[in-house]
């Protein structure tokens, strides 16, 4: 491999870059008047080939670091004309590098929360547009959103945050408490998950009316529970279980003794 050469074009490459930016902006507003999509959507196709991102080798990371950057640069409008191409972006850098849970993590709550805010901002803001289009618009990009997360899963099955991730927006966005209930419990259930996930459980559990599994669950919960540790809630998870079992009117003879 000729290192000298490679160097020399990476160079050459550099300084054709510094040359061409003033005319950047003028060219690729052009272009896009043209053909809005061309870009990305060719972009997109040709990251999508394995043997073109294996051609990055260990520039995986930087190129995906530059992705981010021009994702983000494009989300700061906040309107819905960049909503495609911050999509396109998002998807081009978990596919450059799968690695960083950061990226889907912040790149689905920009879709979920961010983008939602603008469709229905766009179309005349919260209290004048329509329950019915806000719901609507609420449910598009939270379903993007909860692809993009179950994809990270494939890669990240080890990292409960994203199950977290994905029960947050089926409860804040869609209102979909079960799928929600699912979500958290799958991430409760992990060697590794945060502790607010059992507890979050727990309380989305007795929201739904379940009451019975919600009792069962703090009981099994409550011995693991460290009183000493603060981040254990130990006292909290205590609490809860005496409110079951008043709800539930258990005997007192028959109720937990931690």
């Amino acid at each position: 491999m000729n290192w000298k050469a490679i160097i020399v074009v990476i160079v050459a490459l550099l300084v054709v870059g510094v040359a061409l930016k003033p005319l950047e902006g003028p060219i690729w507003e052009e272009m896009r008047e043209r053909e809005p999509a061309l870009r990305m959507e060719d972009l997109e196709a040709a990251l999508g080939q394995g043997g073109t991102i294996g051609l990055l080798g260990g520039f995986r990371a930087v190129v995906a670091d530059m992705l981010w950057l021009r994702t983000n640069a494009v989300w700061v409008a906040q309107e819905t004309a960049v909503i495609p191409a911050t999509e396109t972006l998002i998807r081009l850098t978990t596919t450059v590098d799968p690695r960083p849970v950061y990226f889907w993590l912040n790149g689905s709550r920009m879709i979920a929360y961010d983008m939602a805010v603008w469709r229905v901002e766009e179309a005349g803001g919260y209290g004048e547009v329509p329950e019915a289009v806000v719901r609507r618009y609420h449910d598009e990009q939270a379903e993007t959103a909860i692809r993009l997360l179950q994809r990270a899963h494939e890669f990240h099955e080890e990292r409960p945050e994203i199950l977290v991730e994905i029960a947050n927006i089926y409860l804040r966005r869609k209102e979909d408490l079960e799928m929600a209930i699912e979500y958290y419990h799958r991430a409760a259930l992990m060697d590794n998950a945060p502790a607010f996930a059992a507890r979050i459980y727990a309380e989305l559990l007795r929201r739904a009316g379940r009451n019975q599994e919600a009792y069962v669950w703090l009981k099994k919960l409550y011995p693991t529970l460290d009183p000493t540790v603060p981040q254990d809630l130990a006292p909290i998870v205590l609490s809860r279980i005496r409110e079951l079992e008043n709800e539930l009117n258990i005997p007192f003879a028959e109720r937990f003794q931690p």
